[in-house]
């Protein structure tokens, strides 16, 4: 397990730390590379093109009534001012122009490992810096939690402040495993009752921590938000050495010899193959899932790739 960096004369983290745990500066340094690939913007001689509109839908908070015209939704009828005036009148509602993206953060023990660049630990980090940015840059307010019985979630902010809460959060869950995780599932559950209609929900997580999610808690997540899941690995899970190799499992040592076509066949079962199915199963549920190596440059996942995976 990773130590916290230690700070040195200058109470920076240690340079030998680097791509161990995850650092404030090399998030915020994220900032550019997660706005880079801006929406376009809206034209000033009426509507052209694909542009997306400020508004988030018509929201839920009542700002007014005023006499129906004709094409006005019957549903939002106000029927007591219509009994007290005797002329039909409609409800009018705040349009709701900031979404909330939530961070979940899987905070698995399976993710504080890496052999190439840094830790999966530190690119969950960064993953989830790109896409707190990428979404404060659309005008979200953005919040984050983990599982967790005793920590609150970082309340939802907009802007830099926003930003920032959720950056440090990262930096503080993902600098060791927490002694209190809670898993995935918990994580989930907590960030469906704080979730509207229309949220985001980015999730970053371990492929084996989805093993102990049901499918219906994705579909339900999926229903009425747009459900997103990073599930970042390493390239030795990928493709581990045709040699022994030394492993530590509940405790113990174990040194499959991974030069044997039956232990590799159980390591690709065990690993991309589960990852790939697992992937499967949420994409088929209405989850926009991308796999992310710890070794691959952390925006990555946000470029579409095959079947809406990413360039990795």
């Amino acid at each position: 397990m990773p130590a916290q960096a230690p700070a040195n004369a200058s109470g920076r983290p240690d340079a030998s730390n680097q791509g161990i745990v995850p650092t404030l500066a090399e998030l915020l340094a994220l900032r550019t590379v997660a706005q880079s690939r801006r929406p376009p913007q809206r034209g000033r001689h009426g509507a052209s093109g694909p542009a997306p509109s400020p508004l988030r839908g018509r929201g839920m908070e009542y700002a007014e009534s005023r006499e129906y015209a004709r094409g006005d939704d019957a549903r939002h009828v106000d029927w007591r001012l219509t009994a007290r005036s005797g002329r039909m009148h409609t409800k009018l509602f705040q349009a709701e122009r900031e979404r909330l993206t939530l961070v979940v953060a899987d905070t698995a023990p399976a993710l504080y490992f890496g052999t190439r660049v840094r830790f999966k630990s530190v690119q969950a980090a960064r993953a989830g810096a790109v896409a707190v940015w990428a979404a404060v840059g659309e005008g979200d307010r953005v919040a984050a939690l983990r599982g967790s019985h005793a920590e609150a979630p970082v309340a939802p902010a907009g802007g830099t402040r926003g930003a920032l809460r959720v950056l440090d959060a990262l930096v503080r869950w993902y600098a060791r495993p927490p002694v209190d995780d809670a898993g995935l599932l918990d994580g989930l559950a907590r960030a469906r009752r704080l979730l509207r209609p229309g949220s985001r929900l980015v999730a970053l997580a371990d492929p084996g921590s989805l093993d102990d999610v049901p499918d219906a808690t994705w579909a339900a997540l999926a229903l009425h938000h747009e459900a997103v899941v990073v599930l970042v690995d390493d390239p030795l899970e990928r493709d581990p050495p045709r040699e022994r190799l030394p492993l530590l499992a509940g405790g113990r040592r174990i040194d499959p010899d991974l030069g044997s076509a039956a232990q590799r066949r159980r390591w690709h079962d065990a690993f991309p193959l589960a990852t790939e199915q697992a992937a499967t199963r949420l994409r088929a549920r209405g989850v926009r899932v991308h796999l992310l190596s710890a070794a691959a440059p952390s925006q990555s996942w946000r470029v579409p790739g095959p079947h809406g995976g990413a360039a990795a």
